[in-house]
């Protein structure tokens, strides 16, 4: 069984010296660690927990989803999610790893399904791009969103669906499969109404954490990737994270450690994935850690403004445009390398250039070994500056190892939810900005009203800040 592993070498005191982490900083949180995993084992599929049962609850759901994978991969050239958020990170972030990285390019005899698209913005070029290179009577629509109130989604949906009755007619609906709530909001009246294909989102199981569960099970499973695995790779991770141990349960460990760097000040965490497979597994890793632990209050009221500022980077490319920030800019980073030890091809470099020495001595080499010498060149140089990383480790990019590392993430979070004392569930601060976008559109509901009206009390802006 081939397992991720997180190396903390390089944010320990006996690697870093005075600039590490000692072992009995670690030992003086024992009593919160305690707690914390605590809290989240006795609230596993209660209120938002529910993502922690996702790897053993959805045998029926699973078989649904194969059977409506198989059918759409038969009949439809294209497959478009229509979601925003989590509803639209995960799936990009899953294909992104587990399949061509040239995915849609490729002939159709050489994919495992139809091309893929994820529509996560609502820049109108956007859209009218996308009808620019997809046939609709041939496409299926996958519309995610719990509420059926989401705007973004919402609005693709009324463009998509006039536009395919136009097409196709009276079997519009055949093209549009609904992922939702199993009772509330709009868009399960509309699928019942009109007669979608319909996938339930748990009712304990908010966007950023609902890649496990339809929302990004269908569009994987489309696309021919093994969802089986990748639950079974999260169970294998929740097992690991059962260990009330934090040196042998990697997620409280790396709860533990951010937290550290937070009280310390380092309110930036840059992500760094070594290997284009998971380069958006970093973008969906931002909404998690953001939006679960940007808090302004506890949970009992208190003001702490909480939270530690997720960047995505890529090795090698940002080596040449930001490690110059991370190694001599302000200390207050940490760096989370992603590290893959076996990648899925190799790429050899001839020999050539032998006249100039410092490109000759490339040659006979593999990619894979320049990468690999990338990332540790990039530790050593951070190790001799001070600054702290560390390296989850991938043995090989597979549905089961990716199933792990999205599980890992989602149990470090849930534990550092849990020593902040913050919500991890909820989004006060996107809620106002909701409420004022609907404002300045003019819904006329009564909050959206009253923000309407408060929104007409800023000051004016002034002609001589406007250059």
């Amino acid at each position: 069984m081939k397992r991720i592993t997180l190396n903390v070498n390089h944010m320990m005191a006996d690697t870093m010296g005075d600039k590490g982490i000692t072992r009995a900083r670690i030992d003086a949180m024992n009593g919160m660690l305690a707690a914390a995993q605590k809290n989240v084992q006795e609230n596993r599929g209660k209120g938002w927990q529910g993502w922690m049962e996702l790897p053993y609850n959805q045998a029926e759901i699973v078989d649904k989803i194969e059977r409506v994978a198989k059918g759409v991969r038969e009949n439809f050239e294209a497959f478009v999610v229509l979601g925003i958020g989590g509803s639209a990170l995960g799936p990009i972030a899953v294909q992104q790893a587990l399949n061509h990285l040239h995915y849609n390019e490729l002939p159709d005899e050489k994919r495992n399904g139809p091309r893929l698209y994820v529509e996560d913005n609502i820049d109108p070029e956007r859209m009218a791009a996308l009808l620019d290179v997809i046939d609709v009577k041939k496409t299926c629509f996958n519309i995610i969103t719990k509420s059926g109130a989401t705007a973004e989604t919402m609005s693709q949906y009324l463009i998509i669906s006039e536009l395919l009755k136009s097409k196709v007619g009276a079997d519009f609906s055949k093209h549009i499969i609904a992922t939702t709530d199993t009772e509330k909001g709009n868009l399960i009246k509309l699928a019942k109404a009109e007669g979608f294909e319909t996938f339930y989102i748990p009712s304990g199981v908010g966007g950023r954490f609902s890649e496990l569960c339809p929302v990004g099970l269908l569009p994987a499973a489309v696309c021919g990737i093994d969802i089986r695995a990748m639950l079974a790779g999260a169970a294998d991770m929740d097992e690991r994270c059962k260990n009330n141990n934090v040196y042998e349960n990697p997620a409280l460990m790396e709860a533990a450690l951010q937290f550290i760097c937070m009280n310390e000040g380092k309110n930036i965490q840059v992500i760094m994935p070594y290997a284009d497979s998971l380069k958006y597994m970093a973008d969906w890793f931002c909404q998690l850690w953001a939006e679960s632990l940007g808090k302004r209050e506890t949970r009992s009221g208190k003001t702490i403004n909480a939270g530690q500022t997720p960047v995505k980077s890529l090795g090698v490319t940002d080596q040449h445009s930001q490690l110059q920030l991370y190694n001599e800019g302000p200390l207050d980073k940490v760096i989370t390398f992603m590290k893959v030890e076996n990648f899925r091809k190799e790429t050899v470099i001839p020999h050539g250039c032998e006249q100039f020495s410092d490109v000759a001595f490339l040659g006979g080499m593999t990619h894979n070994t320049l990468i690999h010498a990338e990332e540790k060149g990039t530790e050593y140089a951070l190790y001799k500056n001070g600054r702290l990383s560390q390296t989850i480790v991938l043995p090989e990019v597979t549905p089961f190892t990716i199933g792990q590392l999205i599980y890992f993430m989602e149990m470090t979070t849930a534990y550092e939810g849990e020593l902040l004392d913050v919500d991890a569930y909820n989004q006060p601060g996107v809620e106002e900005s909701k409420i004022a976008t609907y404002a300045v559109l003019g819904n006329t509901g009564d909050k959206y009203r009253m923000k309407g009206e408060e929104m007409k009390t800023r000051p004016v802006e002034k002609k001589e800040y406007i250059l």
